[in-house]
């Protein structure tokens, strides 16, 4: 019997402390932590406890302090601009990211910035120097300093890449991205924008109910509809295929398996959608979309717009009736408005 109770102490013991040692952790290394284990069990195949990462009140709580930049390389300037590949800490993993930095006298407070969110690329075929080129020249040339984050998992940076969808990973990135320029001597910090393709759209949403450092935002083609949109009206069977990493198609079935489907826990899905806190936006959207982009339905911009509106936010929709995924035909017009969108309220 003494033996019973002797071992029943230990026990406990082992359980309250490691409970001590887990509520001394700081948030960020919760939330590390977690992206951590949700990835492992995405790979797994297995479902994910609760707390949920995905939840926007959860990742509101966490901290996203993000570093010093480190210039790595530099690269032939611009036009009128200096290029570098520069890299930042996110969650302790090394990031890799496209940096501009105009040339001429600062303004007083600083360079506007714009944080460039990137569409899905395959991440063992992306490149720093690669892709978006005419669309980070145009805002570079136009006197803006223009971050673009490769996401942890890409090109050399360092992680796995889970994919934009069931992991909150590549926001805390971007999240980060935000501490870390902010800390660069040439910035306003008063003075950030954030622009986001497809996939970096949905990232560029979700950061602008999360952090209130973002002061307008545009996006082309976004992945910006709700879970439940996303989960009805958005099946890979009636789009243009897209070749996504290992695990990234399972999110739908992981969600569903752990919390159940919209239908039977509404309050579940919102708590992981942007959309149901658009009262909460930090600024102004600016929506760009193709009539006939075949990789991401219209209705989610048209969607957007109206709820923003409704929720008394600034918003404004460009339609391109005839266009593509990219925006390929009307490039120079929607980005020229982009251009200007920016100027109206970052300068």
């Amino acid at each position: 019997m003494r033996v019973l109770i002797i071992v029943i102490i230990i026990i406990a013991i082992i359980f309250f402390s490691a409970r001590a040692i887990l509520n001394n952790k700081s948030p960020r290394e919760l939330t590390a932590n977690s992206v951590n284990s949700l990835n492992n069990l995405e790979d797994r195949g297995e479902v994910v406890d609760s707390p949920y990462p995905l939840s926007i009140e959860y990742m509101r709580q966490q901290q996203y302090p993000g570093s010093n930049l480190t210039l790595e390389q530099t690269l032939p300037n611009g036009s009128n601009y200096n290029k570098y590949i520069a890299s930042y800490k996110s969650d302790g993993l090394k990031i890799y990211a496209l940096l501009t930095v105009p040339q001429g006298e600062k303004p007083s407070g600083g360079w506007p910035v714009i944080i460039f969110n990137h569409g899905y690329i395959v991440p063992s075929e992306y490149r720093t120097t690669e892709k978006y080129i005419a669309y980070a020249d145009a805002f570079s040339r136009n006197g803006y300093i223009v971050f673009k984050s490769d996401y942890r998992g890409h090109g050399n940076s360092e992680g796995n890449a889970p994919g934009g969808y069931g992991s909150p990973a590549y926001t805390i990135d971007i999240l980060n991205a935000i501490s870390s320029i902010k800390k660069f001597r040439d910035v306003d910090i008063n003075r950030i924008g954030m622009w986001g393709h497809s996939m970096g759209g949905f990232i560029t949403l979700r950061s602008m109910v999360i952090s209130k450092d973002i002061k307008a935002g545009v996006i082309w083609a976004g992945v910006v509809a709700s879970y439940p949109d996303l989960i009805s009206r958005w099946r890979r069977s009636s789009i243009t295929p897209i070749p996504l990493p290992s695990g990234a198609r399972r999110w739908r079935d992981l969600l569903a398996q752990q919390f159940g489907s919209p239908q039977e826990n509404p309050e579940f899905w919102n708590s992981i959608s942007a959309n149901a806190y658009l009262k909460d936006i930090s600024g102004p959207i600016q929506l760009h979309h193709g009539g006939a982009d075949t990789s991401v339905p219209l209705q989610f911009s048209e969607k957007l717009d109206k709820d923003l509106k409704t929720a008394n936010k600034e918003s404004e929709l460009f339609v391109y009736r005839d266009d593509d995924h990219n925006i390929a035909n009307n490039f120079n017009t929607a980005i020229q408005r982009s251009v200007d969108f920016f100027d109206k309220y970052l300068k």
